[in-house]
């Protein structure tokens, strides 16, 4: 069985990369790229690494002529922009897989604090963390794909908060991203010549991840629960690394933590947990997450370093797994290719 897939929002990185990943997909048919902009353009005038492999043209999105040839849409589109276009798609029998924040919140007055005035409030997506909400994932017609930075702190803590094992007033996220992640349109920060040599915090107590972070931390908890978290800029294309500060409830070896770890990932097909403190570039280009872990002789504190690509895992990968498990395919299914070292 194949399907008929469409991705609006294809001119930017997170579209760029489910094309590529989607190019090599078992059971996927790609029937159209849609923008706003680059309208009339093929896609490899806009992606050159796709030429010979992805020749369609894109188009103006027309919900109603989308949802006559795909069954599965992904609206890799700003924030803002999806909420226009998502009720038009869900009209028919269309599934919905949003890259976008505007259906990530359980309350949308948070998501109006942080983005924009929401347009279709009535419309509730399942976040779309398949190591959390797998079997709700497989029901939905409309998944509210998770930010980047989230998905790596929540990969990284969830174990430990889900078992309420460590303080959770007093959770440290320190992240590090590359300059991918603040999207294809080019600005003063992410401007080679300025982020080339550079090491940035930015948005240190505001960042509109945070409140992201700390519903589904909250909801893992069953109570509330606040993180302190503070993104960086490196001096990186891709990839994210997300180390967290926890303080433990009582005593633990590092054994007993990785023990845990290993159980809570044990069929996971994209985590990894390692005995040694991850990398990025063991996951840069992989739909992968690596996990490792080392806590303080006295083992009262615990430092969980987690990596992921922020454009695979972090974004498109990770909207193509949603989408294996929304269609019942092999959750693995375009997915499988290694990380590129060095």
């Amino acid at each position: 069985m194949t399907v008929n897939v469409a991705i609006i929002g294809a001119s930017g990185y997170t579209g760029a990369e489910l094309l590529r990943l989607l190019a090599c997909h078992p059971k996927i048919n790609l029937v159209g790229a849609y923008g706003m902009k680059n309208t009339g353009k093929k896609v490899s005038e806009i992606h050159p690494h796709l030429r010979d492999i992805i020749d369609l043209t894109i188009e103006e999105p027309n919900c109603e002529k989308i949802v006559k040839k795909a069954d599965v849409v992904f609206t890799a589109t700003p924030h803002g922009v999806a909420m226009k276009l998502v009720p038009g798609l869900l009209r028919e029998n269309t599934k919905v897989i949003d890259l976008s924040a505007d259906y990530r919140f359980d309350d949308v007055k948070i998501f109006e604090k942080y983005y924009v005035k929401h347009e279709s409030p009535e419309l509730k997506g399942v976040y779309g963390l398949p190591e959390l909400y797998r079997k709700e994932i497989k029901l939905a017609r409309l998944v509210a794909n998770p930010g980047c930075f989230p998905t790596a702190a929540l990969l990284g803590l969830a174990p430990l908060v889900k078992k309420k094992l460590i303080d959770l007033e007093h959770i440290i996220i320190d992240a590090k991203t590359g300059t991918s992640g603040a999207g294809a349109i080019p600005t003063e920060s992410t401007h080679h010549p300025v982020a080339g040599a550079n090491v940035a915090a930015y948005k240190a107590t505001t960042h509109r991840h945070a409140p992201e972070i700390d519903q589904e931390l909250s909801k893992l908890a069953g109570q509330e629960v606040k993180a302190h978290f503070t993104p960086h800029l490196l001096p990186l294309i891709r990839g994210i690394l997300s180390t967290a500060h926890v303080f433990l409830k009582k005593p633990m070896t590092n054994s007993e933590l990785l023990e845990i770890y290993r159980e809570f990932y044990r069929d996971e097909p994209f985590v990894r947990v390692r005995e040694e403190l991850p990398q990025v570039n063991y996951v840069v280009g992989s739909n992968y997450c690596d996990i490792g872990l080392e806590n303080e002789a006295d083992g009262n504190r615990a430092v969980i370093v987690t990596v992921i690509d922020n454009l695979v895992k972090g974004a498109s990968g990770q909207a193509i797994q949603n989408m294996n498990i929304m269609l019942g395919f092999e959750e693995t299914d375009g997915l499988r290719g290694p990380a590129l070292r060095p």
